[in-house]
């Protein structure tokens, strides 16, 4: 009998087509996830009582004290509860595609013939595994991230904080008050444009760090049960899903820090502090 082979690879493996489509298992297993999150959310609003049940529960004490954590970043309930349902869904999405990908699945899947002999390609592959799928959720965070700020306090506001056109037209009526201006003026132009490559360094490292943990926990399980099939990879399995967790918390506080940056006017931050520095004197 010829050897199957299964070599875990950085890019997600095609399982089928649609036309010109593609279906990776990473994409496929994202299906899935949004699939659970839509069925445990209809479940949850069917039996929604004023007696919760078990699962109602469980639900709530997760949701309150998330809402609580997403508090401590935001000091605003309104502005935790507009953010809070968007950071809550990205929550679930990445904590189950992570946990997807490290369960005992890998039995499902397609035996192909290639260049070195038939090989085998699983059906589920954690989607957070695949660099496609980190990458556009980094995007959708820092893109998301701007447009709140935008609806938040303005388009003109939220363009300053990268052209700050502003703070070049004080130059002309500030300097006969500050001759510094000059200086910092065009100082502070350019630590605006700096932020529009540091919204790019956000999308990078939001979705290399989520790839590269996740993608090393399924390559560290692999690996284990390749040298030692049974026992042994219990105790990396459970470390790998106290890791989805943590992964998970971590991009979604990070989409609730982005939010909450986007959504504050720093003109009134600055002049607040300006009021109370005068108070003070």
């Amino acid at each position: 009998m010829e050897k199957i082979s299964h070599e875990i690879t950085l890019f997600a493996e095609p399982i089928f087509h649609f036309g010109n489509f593609t279906v990776t298992n990473a994409l496929f297993s994202s299906w899935i996830v949004v699939g659970i999150i839509i069925i445990l959310a209809f479940v949850l609003r069917i039996q929604l009582k004023e007696i919760p049940n078990k699962l109602q529960s469980i639900f709530e004490i997760i949701v309150d004290g998330a809402l609580s954590l997403c508090d401590q970043v935001t000091n605003s309930r309104a502005l935790s509860m507009k953010i809070f349902p968007i950071a809550i869904s990205v929550f679930f999405f990445i904590l189950i595609n992570n946990w997807l990908g490290i369960l005992p699945l890998g039995g499902f899947g397609l035996i192909e013939e290639g260049e070195h002999g038939l090989s085998f390609i699983p059906f589920l592959r954690g989607g957070t595994a695949d660099m496609n799928t980190t990458i556009a959720l980094a995007v959708m965070a820092v893109v998301g991230a701007n447009l709140f700020g935008i609806f938040s306090i303005g388009i003109w506001k939220t363009f300053n904080k990268y052209v700050n056109l502003k703070v070049l037209g004080e130059i002309f009526t500030k300097i006969k008050r500050d001759k510094m201006v000059i200086v910092t003026a065009p100082v502070t132009f350019f630590v605006g444009l700096l932020e529009i490559i540091g919204e790019f360094a956000k999308i990078a490292s939001l979705s290399f760090r989520l790839f590269g943990n996740v993608f090393a926990g399924e390559v560290l399980l692999a690996s284990m049960a390749a040298l030692v099939a049974y026992v042994i990879p219990i105790p990396f399995l459970f470390l790998e899903i106290l890791v989805g967790v943590i992964q998970a918390l971590i991009f979604s506080m990070l989409l609730v820090v982005y939010f909450t940056i986007s959504a504050t006017d720093h003109d009134e931050h600055d002049a607040e502090h300006h009021e109370k520095q005068l108070v003070s004197v």
